[in-house]
Formats: C-alpha cells, sequence, structure tokens
C-alpha cells in the first residue's frame, strides 16, 4: 500500500471524478482544477476523469489501471454512484463533495433523493464547502455526521490579459456590473434586469456583463430576450477562467443572484479577492463569505438590490473600502495551503484507517 506523504514513502495515487473539467468554466471544473493543482504541488500524484470527456465505463476502466489510494467524486448525483462502485470494485475509500445542487435540490427530489441517500451511505467519508451544508445535511441524514469532513473553497485566479472595455467599446469613465454565472435556473440571472433597468435611468453610462456558458437552453432563451431589449447589457458568452480574472480588474461591482450554492461561490471568492465589491443574494453560500454592510452587500428582495446597488455606484470611496477589506479577508481568512491541507489530512487518515 502507498502511504501519504513521509520520509521513504511512496506518492499517494489520486482520481478526483468530477462532471465538468478544464475547458469548462462551470463551478466544479474551476474547483477541481485548484484541488488538483494544490494537491500535486504537494507532490501527489493526481489523475482528473471528467464525465463530459468520458462515458462511465470508460472511467471506471481507467480507474482500474491507475489502482488509486483514494477516489474523490464532486457532486453526489452526477459522479457519486460511479465513485461508489469503483470503490468496492477496487477496494479503495470513496470520498464524496457535496457541490450544490445535490444537496439543495436533489436531496428534495423524490426521483433523485434515493441516488443521493445511497451515495451517501457508500462514501467513506463526504467534503462540504460550509458548516451551513453539514448542518442542513445532518437534519436530514443524520447518520452522515461522523463522516462529514467541512474543507471550506480558496481562490486561484490567474489572468490572461483580456481588454473587456476594448472589446465591448466602453468609456474608461462607464460604470460595468459584471455577473460571471453559467446560464441556468439556479443562478436566477433574470431577477436582475428589472432593478439594473431602474439604475440604467439613473446612470446612463451603466453597463452590465454577462459572462458564462448557457447550461440550460430554456434559461438561456429566456436571459437572451431579455438582453435584447436592453442596448446597455452585453452576453460575452462563455470565456475561460484566465479571462474572467482579468475582467475582474475593470468592472465595478460583481453580482450574483443565485437561489442557491453549495457552499462559497468561486465568482464571489474571485471577486473578493480582487478587491472588487460583490453585491450577492442573502443566501446560506454567499452569507459564508460575506459580511453584509462591511466586506460586501447581500440583498433580499429587489428593492434592496436597488438600493444597495445605488449605494455602490454613488459611493467610489464605500467601493474601495467593501473592496480593500474583501481582499484582506480572502487573504487572511481563505488561503489555498489550509484547503489543501485539509484534503491531505483528510486522504491520509483514510488511507491509515486501511492500514491499520
Amino acid at each position: 500500500m502507498r502511504a501519504a506523504m513521509g520520509p521513504g514513502s511512496q506518492t499517494m495515487i489520486l482520481a478526483l471524478v468530477t462532471p465538468y473539467y478544464f475547458p469548462s468554466v462551470r463551478g466544479n471544473s474551476i474547483t477541481v482544477q485548484r484541488i488538483e493543482s494544490g494537491l500535486r504541488d504537494q507532490g501527489l500524484t493526481v489523475q482528473v476523469f471528467s464525465l463530459d470527456q468520458q462515458d462511465p465505463d470508460a472511467i471506471l476502466a481507467g480507474l482500474r489501471r491507475l489502482r488509486p489510494d483514494v477516489i474523490h467524486g464532486f457532486h453526489a448525483t452526477r459522479t457519486g454512484p460511479l465513485v461508489g462502485a469503483a470503490g468496492r470494485d477496487l477496494d479503495v475509500p470513496a470520498v464524496i463533495t457535496l457541490t450544490g445542487t445535490d444537496v439543495n435540490l436533489d436531496l428534495f427530489d423524490p426521483a433523485c433523493r434515493p441516488i443521493v441517500l445511497e451515495v451517501l451511505e457508500a462514501a467513506r467519508a463526504i467534503v462540504v464547502f460550509h458548516a451551513s451544508i453539514r448542518d442542513k445535511l445532518v437534519r436530514e441524514v443524520p447518520a452522515t455526521g461522523p463522516r462529514i469532513r467541512v474543507i471550506g473553497q480558496t481562490v486561484r485566479c490567474d489572468e490572461k490579459v483580456y481588454d473587456l472595455r476594448g472589446k465591448l467599446g466602453l468609456g474608461p469613465g462607464d460604470p460595468v456590473i459584471f455577473q460571471p454565472a453559467g446560464i441556468r435556473r439556479v443562478k436566477n440571472i433574470p431577477f436582475v434586469f428589472p432593478p439594473l433597468t431602474t439604475l440604467q435611468r439613473r446612470h446612463a453610462n451603466l453597463k452590465y456583463v454577462l459572462a458564462g456558458p448557457v447550461i440550460e437552453a430554456d434559461e438561456g432563451e429566456r436571459v437572451e430576450a431579455m438582453l435584447r431589449e436592453r442596448p446597455w447589457a452585453f452576453y460575452l458568452g462563455a470565456v475561460s477562467h484566465e479571462e474572467i480574472c482579468a475582467i475582474l480588474s475593470s468592472v465595478t461591482l460583481v453580482i450574483n443572484s443565485s437561489l442557491s450554492e453549495g457552499g462559497m461561490s468561486n465568482a464571489v471568492l474571485e471577486a473578493m479577492s480582487k478587491g472588487v465589491p460583490v453585491l450577492a443574494s442573502d443566501i446560506d453560500g454567499n452569507r459564508s463569505v460575506i459580511k453584509d454592510g462591511q466586506d460586501g452587500f447581500l440583498f433580499r428582495s429587489e428593492a434592496e438590490f436597488l438600493e444597495k446597488a445605488e449605494h455602490l455606484l454613488a459611493d467610489p470611496a464605500l467601493r474601495y473600502t467593501m473592496g480593500r477589506r474583501a481582499r484582506h479577508k480572502l487573504a487572511t481568512h481563505f488561503r489555498l495551503e489550509g484547503e489543501i491541507g485539509g484534503y491531505l489530512s483528510l486522504y491520509q487518515s483514510l488511507t491509515t484507517e486501511r492500514r491499520i
């Protein structure tokens, strides 16, 4: 058996199984890329298997060839059944991370709940991004409590040159409200258009920019129709993660209107790490990182969105102060080495249990 890191020990081999991976810019892809890179930096051998690039049979065959020490899947409904089957087949620990819709929607959907429960029962360890998700899970499935690990998300936001204002023909003084989000119902993008329309009447040079892939076609058509009615609103389509990180340096504020998050939104963390003020829906995932009125704003209604967005647009000093506090919080409390250390500790505990 290969041991975890240690003098004279062999390198641990880890398999990560994800619904999406590079070049996808969806949240699961960004999270897995960050964790993969951090674990490689610590000397682990890591191989990623993605369901958007291989079918389950091909992934299972690849796992058999790899013979990993631990198999770690992201999103219970999408990867959980495969990860559980592979863990049993190879007799290695299976870990599952709950990433969002699996715990917020699928766990409460009569059609999906049995799948999620079976995956949770089979997992040797369950990872969640925040204590609020752990508490929700324990209320619904008390037996999972001893196997849950809370490992908070962090951020890695490397930039690639992207001239947003030049590309869209925006003036240097035009305030830009930016929303990086895949287009699907849970992101609740149509919510923002009525209050933004009111704001644009007050601020004639205000621009709105949306970036992200169309994930649900019906929602894409709905959002596209709303964009067509607003010449001050722009859609970039899917852009790379590095380009998103570069765009953040040229926008006024970032918004998140999600109905739910599996913990901490990558988009929110990235904006805060760059010192960009964030206006986000008042949900568990956003509350886990934003202190309302201190290092960002949270909203519960259209009226509150409008009021707080107006406040940010009208007060450059407030934007600067909030952005500085957000950047300091991310640098102090959301450090990548802490996230990676949490995963290393988990994997080492699981492989040690096997040797005992």
